[in-house]
């Protein structure tokens, strides 16, 4: 087969092992996954009241355009219905964009570290890829805007960033667009967006109102607890829009989705208590960090991101044995670090005891 030699050394997405997997490796009954920054509290009541009380046209394609949802969440955002695009998670609007405007002959800039999918689709384009490293967590915003040229077409910003938890603020997000000629969509990744708490963070739906190169991603997946329905979206000017439908494939996002994600977004008292008690866990993270004397990003989504000074699988395979499964900075460009999403008060504590005896079995502190 003529296969494009770009996917000859790509790698395909490697999934964490599932609970069921680690259950029946290692003879253990109860397991807490804390690797994909999951809602450790699941959904909104109404979203399964919802799904309980739909009609079941199984046999008929979903609404193409997700109308009722689509009204629902304009509505809410303030925008107009023509600055939506759904897609199958955020991941498909990730691939959306770079199937309509990568190939190779352009390049596209992101951070590195970074969500990798953003670097996985434009492999598969055939784009050149510019990496910035980070500069403690953060983009290198300055350093982006450095590589992009005229042949540059998409520009990636993840933020809150995924893995580090580090934001953009308002400041350094508009003095970058102002910058970036008008050529170059820009991307902005706010997957983690509902977490945030900071209070010079920008208003991404005001951005998108001056810069009609932008694009806003943000998804159901995190803190409305619909990562098993597989709905994101996109925000952008109607123009933009436009251009991007084609690549859309068609009934993208099915029933089952729609109607969730038109509940969770009525229910925004969940949203708000779930981010209440995201940011106690993270600060039961930061007093361990301090009190072991582990360095950790201040994180602004709903997972931290902790340097262990070791090679991170010891610590991820520590802790899988003892019913935790994590995330091993290995896969993350972080290679002593672990990646923990914040689960429930008591999956945070028990978590956090066991980093403890880890510590003491293998580096020899001792934590009160």
């Amino acid at each position: 087969m003529k296969i494009k030699e770009q996917l000859l050394s790509l790698k395909p997405y490697q999934p964490g092992k599932s609970i069921d997997e680690v259950k029946k490796q290692y003879g253990l009954s109860n397991i807490i996954k804390l690797a994909s920054n999951e809602n450790p509290f699941g959904c909104s009541p109404a979203v399964m009241d919802s799904i309980k009380s739909m009609e079941k046209p199984y046999a008929l394609y979903p609404d193409g355009y997700a109308t009722n949802l689509r009204t629902t969440l304009a509505n809410y955002l303030r925008v107009s219905p023509e600055q939506l695009l759904f897609g199958n998670g955020s991941d498909e609007v990730i691939q959306i964009i770079s199937r309509s405007l990568l190939d190779s002959n352009t390049n596209t800039v992101m951070a590195t570290p970074t969500f990798p999918q953003y670097k996985h689709n434009a492999v598969i384009e055939g784009a050149e890829i510019r990496e910035v490293p980070l500069i403690n967590g953060e983009h290198d915003l300055n350093g982006m805007l450095r590589v992009i040229d005229d042949k540059t077409s998409v520009v990636w910003i993840c933020s809150p960033n995924n893995p580090t938890g580090i934001y953009i603020n308002k400041n350094q997000i508009l003095s970058f667009l102002n910058q970036v000629p008008s050529h170059v969509l820009v991307v902005l990744d706010e997957a983690y967006y509902e977490y945030v708490d900071a209070s010079d963070y920008y208003d991404a739906l005001e951005l998108i109102k001056n810069y009609h190169n932008l694009i806003v991603l943000r998804t159901f997946s995190k803190i409305y607890g619909l990562a098993g329905f597989r709905l994101g979206y996109g925000i952008s000017n109607p123009e933009v829009i436009k251009l991007l439908e084609p690549t859309r494939e068609p009934f993208n996002n099915n029933s089952f989705a729609q109607i969730a994600g038109e509940a969770a977004i009525g229910d925004q008292e969940f949203v708000e208590t779930c981010k209440n008690a995201n940011r106690e866990g993270l600060q039961l993270f930061y007093q361990f960090c301090q009190e072991s004397g582990l360095h950790y990003y201040p994180s602004q989504g709903n997972f931290i991101l902790i340097d262990f000074k070791v090679d991170s699988d010891k610590v991820f395979q520590f802790l899988l044995e003892r019913g935790f499964i994590v995330r091993s900075g290995n896969a993350l460009g972080f290679p002593t670090s672990v990646r923990v999403t914040i689960g429930s008060l008591e999956q945070n504590k028990a978590v956090i005891d066991q980093m403890k005896a880890f510590l003491q079995q293998n580096v020899g502190n001792t934590i009160s």
